[in-house]
């Protein structure tokens, strides 16, 4: 009996043990692969910070997936040349997610499905009136999560710069002329704080005006560029997202040549209606994104957002989470477009 009952017991535990294996082995073969999936960046930022700054990234949307049932074997990560370059990727199917502002998925949408909306800390000024930003003080961040942010149209500390800036703090209003007669740096035109909503500001203010109609603008490749412009006053006006002088405000002194804080020397004399965080999206015509990998995507980022380690991946755009977007919630981009379009009709 004792020796029939310790068979039962050794069959049992081999049972046991093939049956652990197995289910290992089924869950192994249960996971989708992939061999690489790729993901693009637009340079609003020094493109080698971005990509030394989001290396982390790869391994842990590797383990993010792995637990959403996709084995990736391996993640790329690149940032665009423009923005438009990263929107045409996505429609060309070469870029499988792409970190994208809401103008970029607008002008791309037939190609481009949008995931997430980045959320972020607002800003302890965050006023319509442009001499309420010139106190010479700091901009601090504060504890309030926000789904926008504020373009601001920025005068440096050029001479034209210095002149647009007093009429604004003397509580005097720009013309047409003030802002034609100065040298602007902008962004590519797919750009939401960086060309389009400025664009806006320009429409709704100085009678449909837009960038194009300007006599001076140059296009920078990237934000950090545009501050330097402004630096060496190459420039009197940039265009920018509403906390462009706090991630530059170090560099202003230290690698820009300037003695002053760029709080001191840059004023704002314009702010744009609100502009709607930037994006998760991803590529309609990849050949990897099903429906299954854009929802392991989605429940991806917003948990690597959770952590540590990904809040610091993400804090290079200043994102600090993500939530679920729909396309309604960028209404007011196609606004944008519409408002754009119609001005270049307009123009010719």
């Amino acid at each position: 009996m004792k020796k029939t009952f310790n068979v039962l017991m050794v069959l049992s535990l081999v049972a046991a043990v093939f049956f652990n294996l197995f289910a290992v082995d089924a869950s192994a073969q249960d996971k989708t692969e992939i061999d690489t999936l790729r993901v693009a960046f637009v340079p609003s930022r020094d493109p080698e910070e971005i990509i030394t700054a989001t290396e982390p990234l790869k391994q842990l949307l590797i383990d993010e997936l792995a637990k959403e049932g996709f084995d990736v074997k391996n993640v790329e990560i690149s940032v665009g040349t423009s923005y438009e370059a990263v929107g045409e990727g996505m429609a060309a199917g070469t870029i499988d997610v792409g970190l994208i502002p809401g103008g970029t998925y607008v002008l791309f949408e037939d190609d481009v499905d949008v995931l997430l909306t980045s959320t972020r800390k607002g800003l302890s000024k965050d006023s319509e009136n442009p001499a309420d930003w010139n106190d010479g003080k700091e901009t601090e961040q504060s504890d309030e999560q926000v789904t926008y942010y504020k373009g601001l149209i920025i005068a440096g500390p050029s001479e034209k710069g210095q002149e647009l800036a007093k009429k604004i703090n003397d509580g005097e209003e720009l013309t047409w002329e003030d802002l034609d007669s100065a040298k602007w740096a902008v962004m590519s035109s797919s750009s939401s704080s960086g060309y389009i909503y400025p664009s806006i500001w320009l429409g709704q203010n100085f009678d449909g005006k837009q960038i194009s109609d300007l006599s001076n603008v140059v296009q920078s490749d990237s934000y950090p560029s545009s501050v330097a412009r402004l630096a060496s006053e190459q420039v009197d006006i940039i265009v920018g997202f509403a906390d462009l002088r706090r991630d530059n405000a170090e560099a202003w002194t230290k690698d820009m040549g300037r003695e002053k804080s760029i709080w001191e020397e840059t004023n704002v004399i314009g702010v744009t209606p609100n502009v709607y965080n930037d994006t998760v999206s991803v590529s309609k015509n990849s050949e990897v994104m099903t429906d299954e990998l854009k929802e392991a995507v989605a429940n991806a980022f917003i948990n690597i957002a959770k952590t540590d380690e990904g809040k610091e991946v993400i804090a290079i755009y200043s994102h600090e989470g993500y939530q679920p977007a729909t396309s309604e919630d960028y209404d007011t981009e196609r606004e944008a477009q519409k408002i754009l379009r119609e001005q270049d009709k307009d123009a010719e």
